[in-house]
């Protein structure tokens, strides 16, 4: 391991999805602030949709969503109504007709949704919300669960893009993480799709899980390139088994040290790229002609809670168990317990559990933040005149960002700062260096690669 990996590579500093992050969200913000929020939108600006459904058909040893595993039918479809009831309490403070420009189904699988439930609650956000011309309409998807007859009722809900969640090819590897499913099973998950008309393709890969090996890595990107799809996210596992007690199953003695994981990571990146691959951000790739490739060219790149996206809409409202939204006036998140849930949204109530209301420091920040993390350069005099915060704020973030200067990671001109080739890896650090709350919190993250 370089002196750099040693110094930075295994700090641990969040991954940036929002600002504040998800630790500061407290019970200050309530459903009554949502519902004034909801109510104050300017009525002609875009949102985006994100619905999360907590049902998988099994657990994977790895997995660090909110879901949980059932075999049974009967809970989806009483979580489905429960589901269009919060919908219809959004709307009713929200009102109806707003601009829709992108929806996102995460899980869980979302996919376990039978047919009728399915296309009744896309029934009612077309009722509810104007759908745009360009809507991106996205959904993540169990490749196993992936039949000719689910590919038909995603197009006739009007899913435009899949993603899959591959992991890694390897047996050995997918015995250890629980997720068992064979190169021709993905290859024919793809076909369905395709077959149908979906051919704005994801797939999910990680780096750092048991019994990975840069040969088995390497030639998961090559199975990976065969099926083509337009996107991919490589994610680093992060093991957090004190937070999500099923990862406890997996071996940690089979884990990679931060050594190998480092290794790991530069191998599956070296290969996206060989492949013909742009590098996007921290963690996704495209192929040249994707929309989030030239998305990044045009430097329209963004970053939210599914990660990088094309997505421009600054409004984002969430549905479901533990979904997150994001307001101009903060983010809210619900309460992760569905039996919660479900009894906040049967009594009527919007089911928040947290939030954090945002000030103008906030959002500069937060703009600072996502330009380095998806543009690798800001000009802080920018931000700062923008946003109406005085520079003088940013003294403190100059400072911890002169050792990362002396290092190589960053060049700072004037007010400027540009992340250089070298601190591509490392950008997470960089950005910590303008989190306000982070030097002052004892919240635990992964580690930064």
């Amino acid at each position: 391991m370089t002196s750099l990996e040693l110094r930075y590579a295994t700090l641990s500093v969040p991954r940036y999805t929002s600002y504040p992050t998800a630790p500061h969200f407290s019970e200050e913000v309530t459903a009554e602030d949502y519902g004034a929020w909801l109510k104050a939108i300017p009525s002609g600006q875009p949102l985006s949709l994100y619905l999360h459904v907590p049902f998988c058909q099994e657990m994977c040893h790895y997995c660090g969503c909110n879901t949980k595993a059932t075999k049974k039918i009967a809970p989806v479809v009483a979580f489905a109504e429960t589901l269009q009831r919060e919908i219809a309490l959004v709307v009713d403070h929200l009102g109806c007709n707003r601009p829709v420009q992108h929806i996102h189904w995460g899980g869980g699988t979302p996919s376990l949704l039978p047919r009728d439930a399915f296309l009744s609650i896309l029934n009612q956000l077309q009722e509810a919300f104007h759908f745009t011309d360009d809507l991106e309409h996205a959904i993540e998807l169990d490749p196993r669960t992936v039949t000719p007859y689910l590919a038909q009722t995603l197009t006739m809900g009007g899913i435009n893009r899949a993603s899959l969640g591959v992991q890694d090819f390897d047996h050995a590897v997918q015995q250890a993480i629980g997720r068992v499913q064979s190169f021709e099973c993905v290859e024919m998950a793809c076909h369905a799709l395709r077959d149908v008309g979906i051919t704005e393709i994801n797939f999910d890969l990680m780096y750092g899980l048991p019994h990975q090996t840069p040969e088995t890595l390497s030639q998961t990107v090559a199975l990976t390139r065969k099926l083509a799809p337009g996107r991919i996210a490589l994610f680093g596992y992060a093991h957090v088994p004190w937070f999500k007690k099923h990862q406890q199953l997996i071996e940690e003695t089979a884990l990679p040290d931060a050594s190998a994981r480092i290794a790991l990571s530069d191998v599956a990146r070296s290969a996206l790229i060989d492949a013909g691959y742009t590098a996007i951000g921290l963690d996704h790739f495209a192929l040249p002609d994707d929309s989030m490739a030239i998305a990044l060219h045009e430097g329209t790149l963004r970053r939210n809670f599914q990660g990088y996206t094309t997505d421009k809409a600054n409004t984002l409202i969430g549905f479901g168990p533990s979904s997150i939204g994001f307001l101009p006036m903060g983010y809210v998140q619900n309460t992760h317990e569905t039996r919660e849930w479900t009894r906040q949204v049967e009594q009527d109530h919007l089911p928040i559990k947290k939030g954090i209301a945002v000030s103008a420091d906030d959002l500069c920040r937060a703009h600072i933040i996502e330009r380095l993390m998806t543009a690798y350069n800001v000009d802080i005099a920018e931000a700062s005149a923008h946003y109406g915060v005085p520079l003088s704020s940013f003294v403190d973030c100059f400072e911890r960002l002169n050792p990362l200067a002396e290092d190589g990671l960053v060049t700072i001109s004037g007010d400027r700062v540009k992340v250089t080739d070298v601190g591509e890896r490392y950008v997470r650090v960089i950005a910590a260096a303008f989190d306000a709350y982070l030097h002052v919190s004892t919240a635990r993250h992964s580690v930064a690669v």
